[in-house]
């Protein structure tokens, strides 16, 4: 039985991994009353005792718990963006390669990648691997994305009873360009250019879409190529391809919503291609990913305790 502590389980992230959690058989958690949630003592004794600890924290607050953790056989997986690009963290997306799901199952430190960039490294990433897109490739990405991936603060903000009228159309944000989950996709993807990013938040609980237009002169190949790579590369239970998944010429970006999975596409012509990856952004872009990596980690089924 594997001891397992989350912290920061009052979040929105830490409260479905905690779900996910409460019916398995394989592991016991550790928990904090709620006066002790924030005691750094507290957090330092549960961190030391667990064999796997989660951290659904802001940045500065991951930093502080990873030095709070002075068991080496401790297992942690952050899903802040703290670790992310950090050559001694294992990156969280298994699907990549087989020697990242090495890397994952082998490490001690392992960072959940972030919900908008899982969906554009899960589609550029193939890419660049088998030279269809050069490392100097200069791209756009629309992510359409529901308001829990703004945490309590903004699902309250959206669920509240006389709330703003301004909520009621979808709202683009990240326009200064330096959005946090950039140095992950160019780091992961191997490329040299940040692309045009162009996230929007809309009035649904959760789901997410992401879509990266590509015009033929980019490419070195043809569609087809695309869809054979993302063919044999998504065979797995949880990111698979799916040759049409759209809804009568529809694509929605809440079908996967409270599901674990990703479907990853390809639409458009020959000339202007449309690539495009659809999850949850509480699934496979942020809990359901961390309890994935920690069920490789366990040598359990990768899917155990996940909605697929």
């Amino acid at each position: 039985m594997k001891k397992v502590f989350i912290d920061g389980s009052a979040g929105t992230t830490g409260l479905r991994i905690a779900e996910r959690l409460a019916n398995r058989k394989d592991i016991t958690l550790i928990k904090l009353s709620e006066e002790n949630r924030k005691d750094i003592e507290a957090r330092r004794k549960a961190l030391n005792e667990a064999d796997i600890a989660f951290l659904c924290l802001p940045d500065k607050a991951s930093i502080e718990a990873v030095a709070l953790c002075e068991n080496s056989d401790t297992v942690l997986l952050d899903t802040s963006t703290a670790h992310r690009t950090n050559d001694g963290w294992a990156y969280g997306f298994p699907e990549l390669c087989e020697a990242q799901k090495q890397k994952i199952i082998n490490s001690k430190r392992i960072a959940v990648p972030g919900c908008h960039a899982s969906g554009f490294i899960a589609l550029i990433y193939p890419l660049v691997e088998k030279g269809i897109l050069p490392k100097d490739v200069l791209l756009s990405a629309f992510s359409l994305t529901g308001y829990s991936g703004g945490g309590k603060g903004m699902i309250a903000e959206y669920e509240q009873e006389n709330r703003d009228k301004l909520l009621d159309a979808p709202r683009q944000y990240g326009i200064a360009q330096s959005h946090k989950h950039l140095p992950e996709m160019m780091k992961l993807c191997d490329i040299e250019n940040a692309p045009a990013f162009i996230p929007v938040v809309s009035d649904f609980y959760s789901g997410m879409e992401v879509t990266i237009p590509l015009f033929a002169s980019q490419i070195n190949g043809s569609v087809e190529d695309i869809k054979n790579i993302y063919k044999e590369k998504y065979q797995g239970a949880v990111v698979k391809y799916k040759e049409d998944f759209a809804e009568s010429s529809f694509v929605s970006a809440n079908k996967l919503s409270f599901n674990d999975g990703m479907e990853i596409s390809v639409s458009g012509n020959e000339e202007r291609i449309l690539l495009i990856a659809r999850y949850d952004n509480l699934g496979k872009g942020a809990s359901g990913a961390a309890i994935q990596c920690m069920n490789l980690v366990l040598g359990a089924n990768e899917t155990e305790g996940l909605d697929i």
